[in-house]
């Protein structure tokens, strides 16, 4: 079956939304929503969550869950938000509890590196219903451990596994990431049948296009994909992989967002006083006169 899907686009910060419905039954969910942030302001808003609310209510859907494709490192999620408004169940990748547990440390987050602050883990192979449709894992780890790759209908949301056909692969570097893990993620992706619809994380307008684009097909990743066409291998894909991601720096909003992102997208609590704060860890400099 063929779902209905709504793109939402943030140019902040590059982040493809999703709004996926059973044509069927209106039942609908949420993947990858933002929380707008910010930095120099320490501002937040709700204006990206709160649009996709809107189409949900325009076209009568019914919203049951909000899926998250790993636990993002460039945006705040706005999936605790839709959560409070509408009673949504929060859905990520089980491993996300190796994610809490390597930062929960460095943020002293008050949470537990349980997942339970998820309403439903998935490990590969889970289905939930989705009105007539289903929403199935396939378990894409290497950019983060927890990345979780979701199947409704024809459609697939991979997250930042891959990306469109002329930018490539995502990066492999952070905490839990692996290239070579990665590469045999992204196979999984080209296995599925050439005519499903892929919906990517992100769009960075790489050199020569002048329009963000967040959709394509298998059969064209297949064909065009900068990282894997003309027959990369393996290896040759883990040492372009490695080298390219020596030369990234940490995106903008990395602080931020993961001691959200590992909170579901909640906010810590707030202060006495009421405020809310968010943690920025200092790196200790070794030897400065060095």
């Amino acid at each position: 079956m063929r779902p209905e899907v709504q793109a939402f686009f943030d140019p902040v910060t590059f982040t493809a939304s999703y709004l996926v419905s059973d044509p069927a039954t209106g039942a609908a969910a949420i993947i990858d929503p933002v929380l707008d942030f910010e930095p120099k302001a320490a501002r937040l808003s709700t204006a990206s969550a709160d649009a996709m609310l809107a189409a949900v209510e325009a076209r009568g859907l019914t919203l049951t869950y909000v899926l998250e494709t790993h636990a993002h490192a460039d945006h705040l999620s706005a999936a605790d938000y839709i959560r409070g408004k509408t009673g949504a169940k929060i859905v990520i990748g089980a491993r996300i509890v190796e994610v809490q547990e390597t930062f929960i440390p460095v943020f002293e987050a008050q949470v537990a590196a349980d997942g339970a602050v998820f309403d439903v883990l998935m490990n590969e192979g889970d289905v939930l219903p989705l009105g007539e449709l289903t929403i199935g894992a396939l378990h894409t780890p290497g950019h983060t451990p927890a990345c979780l790759t979701y199947r409704i209908g024809d459609v697939a949301f991979v997250g930042d596994t891959i990306f469109m056909p002329d930018y490539g692969t995502a990066r492999a570097d952070f905490p839990g990431g692996d290239a070579r893990t990665l590469y045999r993620s992204v196979q999984k992706v080209l296995a599925l049948p050439p005519e499903t619809r892929v919906f990517v994380g992100h769009d960075y307008l790489p050199q020569g296009r002048q329009q963000y684009r967040w959709e394509t097909t298998v059969a064209e990743e297949r064909a065009r994909n900068i990282h894997l066409r003309d027959g990369a291998g393996e290896d040759a894909f883990v040492t372009m992989r490695e080298a390219r991601d020596a030369t990234l720096t940490a995106p903008t909003l990395i602080l931020p967002s993961l001691q959200v992102n590992i909170r579901a997208g909640a906010l810590p609590d707030p202060s006495a006083a009421g405020n809310v704060f968010l943690q920025l860890p200092v790196t200790r400099i070794q030897n400065p006169a060095a």
